[in-house]
């Protein structure tokens, strides 16, 4: 699967800017959007190869878009679905969350050169 379209839902400006900015220059078509409403919507009427998908976001939680999209059949089949977060889960929320997505990853742990390198082993 090529990848060439990435949603990325994240309210945290820097950390989207930063990993924006960086993917634009890696040759993706990135969508920033900042807050969960807009990002769940965006996921069900855009057409993304990937969605990165931060858990706390204003209006709407990642954890609620993640069951939107993935809960009750996959509305987005056609996309890798990347949880991102700097919040601590417990263990059965953490599990939760890895069984409807193609990837958890710790933001506190990922560099924009690390995430480039997750998403280019997705196109293998």
């Amino acid at each position: 699967m090529t990848i060439k379209t990435i949603l990325l839902i994240e309210d945290d400006l820097f950390i989207g800017e930063m990993y924006s900015r960086s993917l634009s220059h890696e040759g993706y078509q990135v969508k920033l959007v900042k807050d969960g409403s807009e990002g769940l919507k965006e996921a069900l009427t855009g057409t993304y190869d990937l969605i990165l998908l931060d858990v706390m976001l204003p209006e709407k939680r990642g954890t609620e878009i993640l069951r939107a999209l993935r809960g009750d059949g996959d509305k987005v089949p056609n996309s890798r679905i990347v949880v991102l977060t700097n919040f601590e889960q417990d263990e059965e929320s953490k599990m939760a969350m890895q069984s409807k997505a193609d990837g958890y990853l710790i933001k506190a742990d990922i560099t924009p050169r690390r995430l480039l390198e997750i998403i280019k082993s997705f196109e293998v």
